[in-house]
C-alpha cells in the first residue's frame, strides 16, 4: 500500500514539475502550447510514461513530431527534474500523445446521437401502439 502511494506521488510530482518546465523551460518552437494530462510511474520508479496533448496539433504528423521533440528532449527533462527533488534516482521520461484527449468530443457526441435515436424510436413504438388502441 505504501509503494502505491509513493508511485503515485512521484506521478505527481513529475506531472506538474514537467508541466512547469515544458512552459517555462523549453525553447524549442515546434513545442507549443502543451497539457502535461497524466503521468504513471513504473514500480521500480525507472520509467514515467508521460501522456500529453496540444491545441497547436491538428493533424497526426504535428502529433509524432511533437512526441518525437519531447521525447529526444528526454535528458533535458530527466536533469532539470532530477534538480528539484531528492530521491535516488530520477524516472526516465517516455511521452505519449494522448488521443482520449480528442476521442473524448467524439465519444460524447456519439452517445448523444445513439440516445437521441433510442428515445426517437421509443416515441415511434408509444405512438404506433396508442393509435391501434384507440
Amino acid at each position: 500500500m505504501r509503494e502505491f502511494a509513493r508511485d503515485l506521488r512521484v506521478a505527481d510530482f513529475i506531472r506538474d514539475e514537467l508541466a512547469s518546465i515544458i512552459h517555462f523551460g523549453m525553447r524549442d518552437p515546434r513545442v507549443g502550447m502543451v497539457s502535461v494530462n497524466e503521468v504513471t510511474v513504473s514500480k521500480d520508479l525507472s520509467y514515467a510514461d508521460i501522456y500529453v496533448s496540444s491545441i497547436d496539433t491538428d493533424s497526426q504528423a504535428k502529433r509524432d513530431e511533437l512526441i518525437k521533440v519531447l521525447n529526444k528532449a528526454a535528458g533535458f527533462f530527466r536533469s532539470e527534474l532530477a534538480k528539484r527533488h531528492s530521491m535516488r534516482t530520477t524516472p526516465q521520461p517516455r511521452f505519449h500523445y494522448d488521443e482520449m484527449v480528442e476521442s473524448g468530443p467524439r465519444l460524447e457526441k456519439l452517445i448523444a446521437a445513439a440516445v437521441r435515436e433510442d428515445e426517437a424510436r421509443h416515441l415511434d413504438a408509444d405512438s404506433s401502439g396508442e393509435g391501434s388502441d384507440g
